[in-house]
């Protein structure tokens, strides 16, 4: 097999950082174009000098001196910035992890996507806010989309048979977080500390609040009827709290086809690296016995409205999901800094919502225009309920 050339875009997250433990765990089948990490200098210099890459970047500018001081007669090639970042992503790689969180990941994933490379998708909220842009970029430079998020991966490989006229329905499996059981008023009081402590899977911040709120499914909602070309009517939620079933397929015949495996984001991760072959990981091994029951309920929209208004955006189509999504990442901020409630995130969502609507957003300057807009009309309304 040939030597992969891979790039990593968010390489000091969660993600990138278990995308690196597997290509350490297979010497001599990957080579490194680029490490791009956020602010974490002394991983992203450790990971530089472990793995080698032709340049290393950090997405804080500041920080720079930081990093070519820890690298210092190493003989590696950094650079910093916002637009270091956008050419380093735009380099060659046979394949590219695109884990850059939030609305930041954009550009620099169009940048990876433009190379027409095959390009593993962790940054739902890129494609949710940009998707029929982003969507056209990789059917003009033929590039190949893998899609990283357990359940959307769960589901590529349920529908790995081709039939996809077949396909009745899809359903994405969620947890339920560590706040399913709990009543309205108990949520009221919700900390930061106990919303980051999720019950099953080890994730960053912002997507463990995500969680919490089943705002993360809310937007998978979106990045699945992106990705299979789905309506909204065709994709179904199921809170599942083992988190064994990861994604199912329900097709025309009456057959409904699962994707198990161990809550560990190595297996989804190894799959794209390898697609489409397959990948040993240390990743634990399922054990149904030990597992010996699997639990499935209906989401409370109520409690949860974050899916009810994930499905309104995707309904109404053109910048409705770039409104929710932009406010989303503003409120969760909020929340993480103790500014706002943990039920002022879906408020302040709803609010902005109404606020700006669905208007047209054609191309990639419409985006990022509507995102700012929402930003700070978001902004606005969490500081008026911290007053």
């Amino acid at each position: 097999m040939a030597v992969k050339r891979v790039s990593i875009l968010g390489s000091t997250g969660s993600v990138g950082t278990q995308t690196l433990d597997i290509v350490a765990e297979n010497p001599g089948d990957y080579t490194l174009v680029a490490l791009i990490g956020g602010r974490n200098v002394a991983l992203l210099a450790e990971q530089a000098r472990r793995f080698r890459p032709q340049i290393t970047v950090i997405a804080d500018e500041a920080r720079l001196p930081e990093l070519r001081a820890a690298l210092a007669g190493e003989g590696l090639e950094t650079a910093g910035g916002r637009e270091a970042v956008i050419a380093a992503s735009a380099l060659p790689a046979d394949w590219t992890m695109a884990a850059i969180t939030g609305v930041a990941g954009l550009e620099p994933s169009l940048a990876a996507v433009r190379h027409g490379g095959t390009i593993a998708f962790a940054n739902k909220e890129a494609l949710v806010s940009a998707g029929d842009v982003f969507l056209r970029a990789v059917k003009a430079a033929g590039a190949t989309l893998l899609p990283v998020d357990s359940e959307h991966n769960a589901i590529m490989q349920a529908m790995a048979d081709g039939n996809g006229r077949a396909v009745e329905k899809i359903v994405l499996t969620a947890s339920g977080g560590p706040f399913r059981n709990y009543t309205l008023e108990e949520m009221r009081g919700i900390t930061r500390e106990a919303a980051l402590k999720h019950p099953v899977w080890s994730m960053g911040a912002k997507i463990s609040i995500d969680s919490a709120t089943m705002f993360n499914k809310g937007l998978e909602v979106i990045e699945a009827a992106r990705l299979f070309d789905l309506p909204s009517a065709k994709i179904d939620v199921l809170v599942h709290p083992q988190s064994v079933i990861h994604g199912m397929v329900c097709y025309s015949d009456g057959s409904v086809l699962a994707q198990l495996g161990s809550p560990d984001m190595r297996i989804p991760i190894a799959h794209a690296l390898a697609w489409p072959g397959r990948l040993a990981t240390q990743a634990p091994k399922l054990d149904l016995v030990e597992v010996a029951k699997l639990e499935f309920a209906a989401p409370d929209e109520v409690r949860f409205p974050a899916l009810r208004l994930a499905r309104e955006a995707l309904i109404a189509g053109q910048g409705a999901p770039t409104v929710l999504n932009a406010a989303n990442e503003v409120a969760v901020a909020a929340f993480l800094e103790r500014r706002i409630g943990f039920l002022d995130i879906a408020a302040i969502v709803e609010s902005v919502m109404q606020r700006h609507g669905a208007p047209a957003v054609d191309d990639l300057a419409a985006v990022l225009a509507l995102d700012l807009a929402a930003r700070e009309s978001a902004a606005q309304l969490a500081s008026a309920r911290a007053a």
